[in-house]
């Protein structure tokens, strides 16, 4: 069964909108863990919108008795900010994503080619050694699977943005088809395959069927969405169940 790493972006971002600390970080945190999710996921950007880099620490010590059942998941650019909160906490994982610092979001993944591989293979190494799993972000490709293993990468995650604006559609077959080629095609060559971006109740079931070997997705904005409708911890325990497949 596929793990769930909530990701507590879009509930940093409501705080930040008051600088009344409402609604408490922590707190959330602590209810998806009761909840069932199977880890927790950050992605503290630059400019600080949502996750803080204040807030990192402050989430591992949250999670220090939980570790390693329910794990940390660290996603960011790597550059040396990033570095210097990976080993001030140690997260399990780290996702490294290829934004530029004012990305609105990820929306591509590496490519893979003369001039980002550099860059992935000094991040890989530099995070293993400071004892993280290291997950390079993907677009839906097989052809740059391949290129995968020799950066010393343990993993992929495969971005679902396009799998999922296509099933917003009714026209997703091929987009699917794309996630579970580049899926089996890391699977084939002993990768740890994750899967995240605009995930939701709708639209997982055909993923998780499409990907029977998928170890985790991290799911945070389509979760708060539904949260808002049921409650936080009736969406984190929708989505675990949904991740269980049929």
């Amino acid at each position: 069964m596929a793990r769930l790493s909530v990701n507590l972006n879009k509930v940093a971002l409501l705080r930040n909108s008051r600088h009344t600390g409402v609604p408490e970080l922590l707190k959330f945190g602590r209810i998806a863990h009761d909840a069932g999710a199977d880890g927790l996921t950050v992605h503290p950007r630059p400019d600080e919108r949502h996750i803080r880099r204040s807030d990192v620490p402050a989430i591992a010590q949250l999670m220090q008795p939980w570790r390693r059942d329910c794990e940390l998941n660290i996603e960011g650019y790597p550059d040396e900010r990033l570095f210097e909160i990976v080993r001030e906490v140690r997260p399990e994982q780290c996702t490294i994503v290829p934004d530029a610092p004012g990305a609105f979001t990820s929306e591509e993944g590496w490519k893979l080619g003369n001039q980002d591989t550099p860059i992935v293979n000094k991040a890989v190494a530099e995070l293993k050694a400071l004892g993280s799993r290291v997950i390079l972000f993907v677009d839906p490709d097989p052809t740059v699977i391949d290129r995968v293993p020799a950066t010393g990468a343990d993993g992929i995650e495969i971005y679902t943005g396009i799998y999922a604006a296509a099933f917003r559609t009714g026209k997703a077959d091929a987009e699917l088809q794309a996630c579970a080629a580049t899926a089996a095609r890391a699977h084939g060559l002993g990768l740890i395959v994750n899967a995240g971006h605009d995930l939701n109740l709708k639209n997982l079931p055909a993923l998780v069927k499409a990907i029977p070997f998928l170890a985790e997705a991290s799911i945070g904005h389509e979760l708060t969405a539904d949260a808002l409708e049921m409650g936080w911890a009736v969406a984190v325990a929708a989505y675990k169940s949904a991740l269980a497949g049929p």
